[in-house]
């Protein structure tokens, strides 16, 4: 008989490296060490949050055979993108595969650009959804960096352009906690400067120490 854990399943997505965080890369930047970039990113954001109070699991969806393997190696289950139609639609896949697992009570998204994450930060948030269908706004307020759905219910993500208020008009209630590591995504040079002010992963913090000036 399967037991229903009482946590949280976090989905990650993350594009193929030679697609992800394209506004991150610096002028003139190796593909080589952008990927290395984008991969120590992913792999501090997904460490911290299997770190946090109240989270069951966490289930990567790519179809980059390099992030792939390194998420192995760590010990994170991978799920393939098998849709390859866009961020919605691998949510929705892996949403799918995780809610016909008896033993999964409730499921999120999690972005996987927070390099900063304190996995403090992360809990206090799942702790003040309680079971409602959440969402945690980006520090601009327009994006989403973590969606929560309802125990037992479709997670339902409208991540795109806008997709704080288009969680809130789906019914998802406003996170509004002083949640400064959850809300700090990384999409270009000056979220990595204000990423680095609050403290970064070890992964992130070495990749960047080691690049060259």
């Amino acid at each position: 008989m399967s037991v229903v854990t009482t946590g949280s399943h976090l989905i990650v997505p993350i594009k193929p490296l030679h697609l992800a965080k394209t506004r991150l890369r610096a002028a003139g930047a190796a593909p080589a060490a952008h990927a290395a970039l984008v991969t120590s990113v992913a792999l501090d954001t997904v460490e911290a949050a299997r770190a946090a109070r109240g989270v069951a699991g966490v289930v990567v969806v790519t179809s980059d055979a390099r992030l792939a393997g390194a998420f192995a190696a760590m010990g994170v289950e991978v799920v393939p993108d098998t849709p390859s139609a866009g961020l919605n639609e691998a949510l929705r896949h892996a949403d799918a595969l995780l809610r016909a697992r008896a033993s999964v009570r409730r499921v999120g998204a999690l972005q996987a650009d927070l390099p900063a994450l304190r996995p403090e930060d992360l809990a206090d948030a799942l702790d003040a959804a309680g079971d409602d269908r959440s969402h945690c706004p980006d520090r601009q307020a327009t994006g989403t960096t973590l969606l929560l759905a309802e125990p037992g219910r479709p997670l339902d993500p409208r991540f795109g352009i806008g997709s704080s208020a288009a969680h809130e008009r789906s019914g998802a209630k406003t996170l509004h906690g002083p949640w400064d590591s959850l809300r700090c995504d990384v999409d270009t040079t000056d979220d990595l400067r204000a990423a680095s002010q609050l403290g970064l992963g070890p992964r992130t913090r070495s990749h960047l120490a080691d690049r060259p000036r």
